[in-house]
């Protein structure tokens, strides 16, 4: 007599939180930022047309910056951290209103917590290995990182294997200048850093470089969508 095949429970799949219904998937990383001028800044960037802004937790008194832009931009925007290490610096940052959580690499622990605090989470891979086992625990979206290393190419080879409804970002090395080069390889996610803010320019500054990369990105997507000529 056959016995019947018991189906594994060793690896579930996490459902996700969904990533964000947004105009442009443009991940403003404002890395060095401080409370004294983070209010003007995202102020800045979100009247551009950023939605997705992250602080990175290596920043000066980070939580005191995702607090206060919680607090002003929350309900339209995503706010949130980047550089996210450990369980409870995500629960810490949930509980401050931040609704976003990008992190270097894959911890399960991390994603867990960004998860049951009904986060937003991107966290950072290089590898098949590591996209799935993020993808697993339940990732909104895989940051690879970083992107200057693995090239367009390299990304498209992973998106061939990874399911259709990934959500795919290239972060690290990525500007207005090379951005389309990433939409002509299939990614429509980006996280935008020192090409877009550095530690002590001006919302003025910020404006130009903003409008510069939104219109790289308008750019590039309209031309992706366009029939090839033949």
């Amino acid at each position: 007599m056959m016995q019947p095949v018991a189906q594994s429970t060793a690896h579930p799949i996490t459902h996700p939180i969904a990533w964000p219904k947004v105009k442009r998937s443009l991940v403003a990383i404002l890395r060095g930022i401080g409370p004294a001028e983070a209010e003007a800044i995202v102020g800045t960037l979100i009247e551009v047309g950023f939605e997705l802004i992250e602080v990175p937790l290596n920043s000066p008194d980070p939580f005191a910056s995702i607090e206060r832009l919680a607090k002003r931009f929350g309900g339209d925007s995503w706010i949130g951290a980047g550089t996210v290490l450990s369980a409870a610096d995500c629960a810490r940052v949930a509980d401050l209103g931040g609704r976003l959580m990008v992190s270097p690499n894959v911890d399960t622990d991390v994603l867990a917590t960004a998860r049951e605090r009904q986060m937003v989470s991107m966290p950072g891979v290089f590898s098949p290995t590591e996209a799935f086992l993020a993808l697993r625990s339940g990732a909104s979206a895989l940051k690879f990182f970083p992107a200057s290393v693995l090239g367009p190419s390299g990304i498209a080879a992973q998106l061939a294997v990874l399911p259709k409804e990934t959500i795919v970002g290239a972060v690290g090395g990525v500007s207005d200048k090379n951005l389309a080069a990433y939409v002509a390889a299939n990614v429509r996610c980006f996280g935008l850093g020192s090409s877009l803010y550095r530690p002590g320019m001006t919302a003025a500054e910020v404006r130009v470089t903003a409008l510069a990369s939104i219109g790289a990105y308008d750019r590039a997507l309209a031309e992706a969508a366009t029939p090839a000529q033949t």
